[in-house]
C-alpha cells in the first residue's frame, strides 16, 4: 500500500534561528539540501527550486512556498518529475516544523501526498521509498550543517 506521507525528527545540536536560516535561506538550502544550488523565495506562492549535481547533469526540482511562520514553520509543494512546474496535482507538501529544545532544535519534517500524484501505485511507492532514505540522508547533512553557521 502506497503511504501518503512520510515523516521524520531529529534533534540538531544549534539553537532554531540557525536551523531556520539553513532551512529557509537559498545559499544554505543549497549546500545541505541540493548541492548545486536553490532558490527560496521567502513568502507564501514564492518560487522554491533545489538543484543537485549527478555527474555531469543537473537536476533540478521546482516547488512554490506554502507557509512561513518564522521561526517555527517552513513548508513548500514540489513537483514530480524533476524539471516539471509545480501544480496541485503533481506535487507533495514538505513541512518543516521547529521547536527550541535548550540549545538544540527538534526538526520534524512530514512530506505529504504520495496517494494523489498523477502516477501508477508502483511509482508512488517508490517516490515514498526513495524519498524515506533521502530525508534520512539530507537531514544528516543539516544537523552536521546548521551548527556551523554563523
Amino acid at each position: 500500500m502506497v503511504p501518503d506521507q512520510i515523516e521524520r525528527e531529529i534533534l540538531i545540536e544549534a539553537p532554531v534561528a540557525k536551523v531556520w536560516a539553513a532551512v529557509t535561506k537559498a545559499e544554505h538550502v543549497g549546500t545541505w539540501f541540493g548541492n548545486a544550488g536553490a532558490t527560496v523565495e521567502l513568502r507564501p506562492g514564492g518560487d522554491f527550486s533545489c538543484t543537485w549535481r549527478d555527474g555531469e547533469n543537473l537536476v533540478t526540482v521546482h516547488g512554490l512556498v506554502e507557509k512561513v511562520d518564522e521561526p517555527h514553520l517552513f513548508s513548500f509543494r514540489w513537483a514530480r518529475p524533476p524539471g516539471t512546474r509545480p501544480t496541485v496535482e503533481n506535487t507533495t507538501l514538505v513541512e518543516f516544523r521547529l521547536r527550541g529544545e535548550g540549545a538544540a532544535t527538534r526538526l520534524k519534517v512530514v512530506e505529504s501526498g504520495f496517494r494523489g500524484l498523477p502516477k501508477s501505485d508502483e511509482d508512488k511507492l517508490t517516490q515514498a521509498t526513495q524519498n524515506t532514505e533521502g530525508w534520512r540522508r539530507e537531514l544528516a547533512k543539516l544537523a552536521d550543517y546548521a551548527p556551523t553557521l554563523r
